[in-house]
């Protein structure tokens, strides 16, 4: 028969009870680390992003800016037309290296061609009429001289006798009357000799005048040909220039009218680089500082040589002077640009937030940055960071929501 032991029956539910507590404190304990570990850090290609490590030192102060080559003002002929006139021949297109005699496109204005012989005619008539007049003028000065001389000699045979007769009249040879006829003829001859010297002076003056008034016809008339020459020659459109023809929107039967851009040609040896600023960064810029082009196809140095005033759609435009020899391929209208080293989303005087690498480098952390005033390639850091940390400069806007990565 069974003996009922109700000791072991004790023992038994005392073991069931410190195993389950046992067992609940383990649970607990695993749970309570579980939740304090914290989530794996997601992986990023390292080929992938763009690191730099912080240096100590002074930093050059520079701006950046798009924009493109163009001539310098006195490189460059735009050529308006100059009358009414229809294009009837183009001997030059875009592109064309060209000489400044070189005849671009040639246009036809019968109008033009009919003033322009009418205005030689009449320049020469009067040319012609100019010379008829001097010849006249100089005719009748002729014979004012020839009456002029006659009076002369007049006046002096009567002085003389005068002078002889006083003598005479002196010794008691003549009466005093005769001295008296011979006196009063030689005054009344100086008298006349006096008047028509001035009257010749006068006539001189007088022809003087007569023949400017009549030069001005002429020139007048020379100034009106040489114009409808001028327009006339025009109608043949010459460069004017050695260069390159750059624009030349016309075609054959195309009317235009006085003042419409014929043509544009350029001299592509003389160029500068016309840059886009922000105007936060134009007021760093000042005139006479040094500037570096990048053409896409080489470095060109230069000086800046204007900054202007206004501010036109949030930029300043400043004009470069090349000084350095043009890369192969420069050419006007040439687009330029500016490349920068900094984080791609900082701003001057603000808090950023970059990964900053571990000691091993194979972990980022995400840690604030307070920056400063910022250059083409570099920016200043005033917290944050210190000499030699590395950090990641690439966009990393695609991990905000983490503060944690690991590099692969």
């Amino acid at each position: 028969m069974d003996i009922a032991r109700p000791e072991f029956k004790r023992q038994k539910l005392r073991r069931q009870v410190i195993s389950g507590v046992i067992g609940a404190v383990v649970i607990a304990a695993a749970t309570a680390g579980i939740l304090r570990l914290r989530p794996a850090a997601p992986s990023v290609e390292r080929g992938t992003v763009w690191v730099d490590t912080v240096k100590h030192g002074s930093m050059l102060r520079q701006v950046r800016g798009p924009g493109s080559l163009v001539p310098t003002q006195e490189a460059v002929r735009q050529i308006p037309a100059e009358t009414e006139a229809t294009v009837v021949r183009i001997r030059m297109l875009p592109g064309s290296q060209v000489k400044a005699d070189a005849i671009l496109l040639e246009m036809s204005n019968p109008q033009v061609e009919q003033a322009a012989v009418d205005a030689h005619l009449q320049f020469k008539a009067a040319e012609a009429e100019y010379q008829s007049l001097k010849v006249k003028l100089d005719s009748d000065l002729m014979t004012q001289k020839a009456g002029a001389a006659t009076v002369t000699a007049d006046y002096g045979q009567a002085k003389r006798q005068a002078d002889t007769d006083k003598a005479l009249y002196d010794l008691g040879v003549i009466s005093g009357l005769a001295y008296k006829a011979s006196k009063g003829k030689a005054d009344e001859l100086t008298t006349r000799n006096d008047l028509e010297e001035q009257r010749l002076v006068i006539n001189k003056k007088a022809i003087e005048t007569q023949l400017a008034q009549e030069q001005a016809k002429v020139d007048q008339a020379r100034t009106l040909a040489e114009l409808k020459q001028k327009q006339l020659e025009a109608l043949k459109v010459r460069a004017g220039i050695n260069g390159v023809l750059v624009d030349l929107p016309l075609q054959i039967g195309q009317h235009v009218q006085p003042g419409a851009m014929l043509a544009k040609v350029v001299q592509p040896e003389h160029l500068m680089a016309a840059l886009k600023i922000a105007e936060t960064q134009a007021r760093d810029v000042q005139f006479g500082e040094p500037a570096a082009i990048d053409t896409h196809n080489g470095i060109i140095s230069g000086t800046v040589m204007r900054v202007d005033p206004a501010v036109q759609n949030g930029t300043v435009t400043v004009d470069v002077k090349l000084t350095s020899e043009l890369p192969r391929g420069a050419r006007p209208d040439l687009s330029v640009d500016g490349y920068v080293g900094r984080p791609a989303f900082g701003q001057e005087n603000s808090t950023i937030s970059l990964f900053k690498l571990d000691p091993d480098n194979k972990e980022a952390s995400r840690v604030p940055v307070k920056v400063g005033r910022e250059s083409v390639n570099s920016i200043q850091i005033f917290e944050g960071l210190h000499e030699g940390d590395t950090v990641i400069l690439s966009d990393m806007s695609r991990w905000d929501k983490t503060d944690r990565i690991r590099l692969e």
